[in-house]
């Protein structure tokens, strides 16, 4: 190498470092406050379950009742293909995928609910149900036929139920402390939070478990459920959600739209409360400004359309859900919510197509991108970032290969993390 030609400036370096004195500041909480992906996997969606109802089978049950309900109302892919609008192309490889997850994990992220979903019982009944879940929940990471996630959502910090919300998170966190620990999988939800002061109060509650139990401060994070309109925009026209993740202090790891409670607040009429009415569209878009590149990850709301009863009116709601959710992942909410077992094939149906039929597409941008080989779309690393991420949720649920990804982009698991802009966190494969 030659040496290296001397090119005339005109600012001494002491300018240079008197501005990187002045923004030292504002790197260091740009750092803070938008640290980027976990490099985590993030689940499809999660399954809600009353904490009464909740037993050791539930996972599996919930997959044998959605096989059960394709084999009765589409029991072959051109079927089901044909109800949701699949092309023919990708109807058999989703179908198999379809059947196959059902069968291997059917259940990727799991909430044990002591909120809406439980209501209020007497103290000693919520007290035993909290204790079994915990028992329950350790008994499933130790026999692995636990979902990758899971966890409860207890009830909120209003007044009224305060004490019990903490009561339960404290039996739950107890038992699976007395059982061997805390899983890795374990997710908490606090929902209908209004105020930034709601959260800080979950961080100071979760602090003091943490030290009772001899825990490394930061172990314990949760989700936060935005169901009221001043999650959204508060009393003094700012936007409370960004707040709440201020708040959290890091531990926040997703928001999750509720879409019945927030519709209701905002006087959407029943007939009309859904997760693409504009008020919903509106609070998710705020939700995803305010989390764009600080690592709290976003999930869509549910339906409560049920597909139950004749075959006509399950093929209605699952046309629903499977658009409901193909409507959400190309708006970059890739999760939500399933109520039913029966919403289990749809949302695996709509996520599966969305990434296997962009999967050539996406691979061979990804690759000319790195190869730096042009094409008929000039990317940029902004855009790649986009691509591999795609690549990589397609990987987490299952929707694709780790050999056909490999084959036509060349990459690794690990290039697309790095381009990806993930972090070295370890992921569980679906």
């Amino acid at each position: 190498m030659g040496q290296q030609e001397t090119v005339a400036t005109s600012l001494a370096d002491t300018v240079r470092e008197g501005i990187g004195a002045a923004l030292a500041e504002v790197d260091a909480d740009l750092a803070r406050r938008y640290p980027g992906d976990p490099g985590t996997r993030q689940p499809v969606h999660t399954v809600y379950v009353p904490g009464d109802a909740f037993a050791a089978g539930t996972i599996r049950s919930w997959g044998d009742q959605a096989l059960a309900m394709l084999d009765e109302h589409a029991p072959d892919a051109g079927a089901l293909a044909a109800v949701l609008g699949i092309s023919d192309e990708l109807a058999g490889p989703v179908y198999e995928r379809v059947r196959a997850k059902l069968e291997r994990e059917p259940v990727e992220d799991l909430r044990i609910d002591f909120e809406d979903g439980y209501g209020l019982r007497s103290d000693a009944e919520e007290d035993e149900a909290a204790a079994r879940a915990a028992a329950l929940v350790a008994a499933a990471y130790r026999d692995g036929t636990a979902a990758p996630y899971m966890g409860i959502r207890m009830k909120c910090m209003e007044a009224a139920v305060r004490d019990r919300g903490i009561r339960t998170l404290d039996i739950f966190l107890t038992g699976l402390m007395e059982a061997g620990g805390l899983p890795e999988g374990l997710v908490l939800t606090l929902p209908k939070v209004t105020y930034a002061e709601q959260v800080t109060a979950m961080v100071r509650l979760l602090e003091a478990f943490e030290k009772a139990r001899g825990l490394a401060p930061g172990r314990i994070g949760f989700e936060i459920q935005i169901e009221t309109t001043q999650s959204i925009l508060g009393a003094d026209g700012r936007a409370t959600v960004a707040r709440m993740i201020e708040a959290a202090e890091g531990r926040a790891t997703s928001l999750h739209y509720g879409t019945f409670d927030y519709s209701a607040s905002c006087g959407v009429s029943a007939a009309y409360q859904a997760s693409d009415h504009p008020v919903a569209d509106h609070a998710k878009a705020v939700m995803q400004v305010a989390a764009a590149g600080t690592g709290v990850r976003l999930s869509d709301g549910s339906t409560n359309v049920l597909p139950v009863g004749p075959t006509a009116q399950v093929h209605d709601a699952w046309k629903l859900h499977h658009g409901l959710t193909r409507r959400a992942l190309a708006r970059a909410y890739y999760q939500g919510w399933d109520m039913h077992p029966g919403h289990l094939p749809t949302r695996y149906a709509a996520v599966y197509a969305f990434y296997r039929e962009g999967l050539e597409k996406a691979a061979a941008r990804l690759a000319a991108y790195v190869a730096k080989a042009g094409g008929d779309i000039a990317d940029e690393p902004a855009t790649a970032k986009a691509l591999s991420g795609y690549l990589l949720r397609g990987l987490d649920c299952g929707a694709v290969d780790s050999a056909e990804v490999a084959e036509l982009t060349g990459l690794t698991r690990a290039d697309l993390d790095g381009l990806a802009g993930r972090g070295t966190a370890p992921v569980k494969s679906a």
